[in-house]
């Protein structure tokens, strides 16, 4: 076993992600939105996607043909060049209330001085309160259960910089998790993890959206993985995302 096979789940029923109040409507809605960093040449188009409670997709394609950007974009980083957007029930350029939004980037954001535990609450503080707090219950015992979910309880006191690539992922998904998102957004969150490890954490990500009624949109570019994980497949493919055709085969540039 690696040192990124530590038993990742549990047996126990994740009872504190049940009874989130969900939103009326669909989680997340793009009609026409053009993405990208420049009005004069948007990377790509997104004709129509309506994301429902509950609801995986995933993203396939290429490197550097825009998926990132969609993350990115809905997250509210970056704006919609054009087209109608709405998250969370807030239509754009309206901001969703903090917290809403759980964003797993394929460059963490760890605080690397930071221990897990701390690094962890930083998600858990961010989906309970407005301001910032000594201690706050019920952050403390989200933290605890996301930390429990992603096998790292041994390592709740280490430093991330002591931790390797596998694990730091762990870490960045149990900080999602503890701040219970209504929406998720995920950028290769499952590279670096062996195949014991990463069937625990699809096994726990899975079990938070379905429980707490989220929605999730996760960029991969493994199809077989990403069908595996999802309800739907969607591929950018030649400046446009569509829904996968089964025998697709994606070429990197």
């Amino acid at each position: 076993m690696s040192e990124d096979s530590t038993s990742v789940g549990s047996s126990d029923p994740p009872s504190m992600w049940r009874g989130m109040p969900k939103g009326d409507g669909p989680t997340l809605v793009m009609e026409n939105v053009e993405v990208g960093h420049s009005q004069a040449n948007p990377l790509l188009i997104i004709p129509s996607l309506e994301l429902q409670s509950g609801e995986i997709v995933s993203i396939a394609g290429p490197s550097g043909i825009g998926k990132t950007t969609i993350l990115r974009t809905v997250a509210g980083i970056i704006s919609p060049l054009s087209g109608k957007m709405r998250v969370c029930q807030c239509t754009a350029p309206e901001r969703p209330i903090r917290g809403s939004i759980g964003y797993i980037p394929q460059r963490l954001g760890l605080v690397r001085h930071a221990s897990v535990w701390h690094n962890v609450m930083l998600g858990a503080r961010a989906g309970h309160s407005t301001k910032w707090q000594i201690f706050n219950k019920d952050a403390s015992d989200h933290a605890v259960r996301a930390i429990e979910s992603m096998g790292l309880t041994e390592k709740i006191d280490e430093p991330i910089r002591r931790l390797s690539g596998g694990e730091q992922r762990r870490v960045a998904t149990a900080r999602t998790l503890a701040q219970r998102p209504k929406l998720i957004l995920a950028d290769e969150f499952l590279s670096e993890l062996d195949e014991e490890t990463m069937e625990g954490v699809i096994s726990e990500v899975l079990s938070y959206v379905r429980e707490s009624g989220c929605a999730m949109v996760l960029v991969e570019h493994d199809v077989s993985r990403a069908k595996k994980v999802s309800d739907r497949v969607l591929l950018v493919d030649d400046g446009r995302l569509n829904p996968f055709i089964s025998g697709t085969v994606i070429v990197e540039a």
